[in-house]
């Protein structure tokens, strides 16, 4: 619990929200109390498009800085640091995501058994280094979010909600942690 509370604490506001290039290119989703059930988000360019690894929030890692959270994670597909320096420098989330699944580039023997926790590395930092985020995700109660497309059953919903939405779960993951990390932090100073 300490960790979780240092994490999404010790990094807020490392990036100003005027200054995040998302927002110089895409809506920003009103912040409001969300009464549904469920959330939809997939494009960077719809409401709830910050949720998205293609959201332009850049993120730091141990130091280094990625313009996107996807330029992090596909980044970890590989072990040569030249690789992960051609992803890091990709123009954008989509070109980084290109080069990442390239079937003619070497990806980690262990990709498969360690994508989940590179991709929680990615969003406990995007979620931890703006407040912003905290609160539209926080915003969104206890409602069920899919990362909704049909083009990927895995992270995503497959559109039809028979995909495994991990990048939702883990979304609500990240939410329930801040929530308990600002209760904690509450409690404590009653």
């Amino acid at each position: 619990m300490l960790f979780n509370i240092l994490l999404f604490f010790s990094f807020a506001c490392l990036y100003a929200d005027e200054d995040v290039p998302h927002y110089r290119f895409y809506p920003r989703t009103p912040i409001t109390d969300y009464s549904s059930a469920e959330l939809n988000f997939y494009s960077v360019k719809d409401l709830y498009g910050e949720f998205s690894n293609f959201a332009l929030f850049p993120i730091t890692v141990n130091g280094i800085s990625w313009p996107s959270s996807e330029h992090y994670y596909q980044a970890q597909k590989f072990l040569d640091p030249d690789l992960q320096e051609k992803v890091r420098a990709a123009g954008s989330p989509y070109l980084a995501a290109q080069i990442g699944r390239d079937p003619n580039l070497p990806i980690r023997e262990d990709w498969n058994g360690v994508k989940n926790e590179v991709m929680l590395v990615a969003l406990h930092a995007k979620f931890g280094q703006y407040e912003v985020l905290r609160a539209l995700l926080l915003s969104t109660k206890k409602c069920t979010i899919y990362e909704h497309t049909k083009n990927d059953c895995y992270w995503a919903d497959c559109g039809d909600r028979s995909g495994k939405n991990i990048l939702g779960k883990q979304l609500m993951q990240i939410r329930q942690e801040i929530s308990e990390s600002i209760d904690t932090l509450f409690f404590t100073r009653l």
